[in-house]
């Protein structure tokens, strides 16, 4: 929870940047699945990649805007604003641009990009955004957890953050594991289960949520939710899944111009 305090109160100050106009007009007809191409670029977040393989935000990944992925966000996954509104105004202040960023500008250490996700390698093995791609090897972690049953729930995805840690722990001098990380990988837990799954269960099929990973896409046979998914939806799950979760504590790790942050948000 406290995690959550600080990032909304470093973001108060960008809220009017959520005004501007987004030359980009979603098509109902462009929503097939559509691989990147040369010259496009994506993120390190599986559900960014996958608004943009659909056509939710430029497919391109270039010059996205904060309404962009605001309303892709919804249209797409009928995810609230206030999650993907965050996402944005982190790329605007990865980007050189004014009002608009690149998906691969998200891939800065500290922002969206954290040591011990699930599908990318920490950047400490794969520099200069060669941990961008999806990385199967990493994936497995969670692929081969919850053995027996065809699906994931809060147990299986604290085991499987607990597994990617203690690998960060053993083989990464720059592992950054603080409280707000913890936090971050909760919470990018809990947005799988309810996005992919239910909610208010906590369970997600194994097929769908691996389709989405692997592919980026939007697997065959998936709805949308119902019901809007927003923090209120998420911070049950997020706080089952660390109250589940075996973290032995900070680490003394900092993100590059983790300093920056701080003097930003005011904290």
């Amino acid at each position: 929870m406290f995690g959550l305090i600080r990032l909304f109160s470093f973001f108060v100050i960008f809220e009017g940047i959520v005004a501007m106009v987004s030359p980009y007009q979603n098509q109902t007809e462009s929503h097939h699945f559509q691989a990147p191409g040369e010259g496009d670029v994506r993120s390190p977040c599986p559900f960014l990649n996958v608004l943009a393989n659909h056509g939710y935000v430029p497919r391109s990944g270039k010059n996205v805007t904060i309404p962009d992925i605001v309303k892709g966000g919804r249209e797409g996954f009928n995810v609230g604003p206030n999650f993907f509104r965050l996402t944005g105004k982190y790329g605007l202040l990865t980007s050189p641009n004014i009002d608009s960023f690149n998906l691969d500008d998200l891939n800065l250490r500290g922002y969206i990009e954290m040591d011990t996700f699930l599908t990318r390698p920490d950047a400490f093995f794969a520099p200069n955004n060669t941990n961008l791609p999806f990385n199967e090897t990493v994936y497995q972690t969670m692929a081969s957890s919850n053995p027996g049953v065809d699906y994931y729930n809060v147990t299986s995805q604290a085991q499987v953050q607990d597994a990617r840690l203690n690998h960060s722990i053993a083989n990464n001098p720059e592992l950054v594991n603080d409280a707000t990380s913890l936090f971050a990988r909760s919470a990018a837990s809990a947005l799988i289960l309810s996005i992919l799954g239910d909610p208010k269960t906590g369970v997600a099929k194994k097929s769908v949520v691996d389709t989405l990973m692997r592919e980026e896409r939007m697997p065959d046979g998936w709805k949308r939710p119902e019901d809007v998914i927003d923090v209120d939806t998420i911070r049950p799950l997020t706080q089952a899944i660390m109250d589940v979760s075996n973290w032995p504590g900070p680490n003394n790790g900092t993100y590059p111009g983790a300093q920056q942050l701080v003097i930003f948000g005011g904290f």
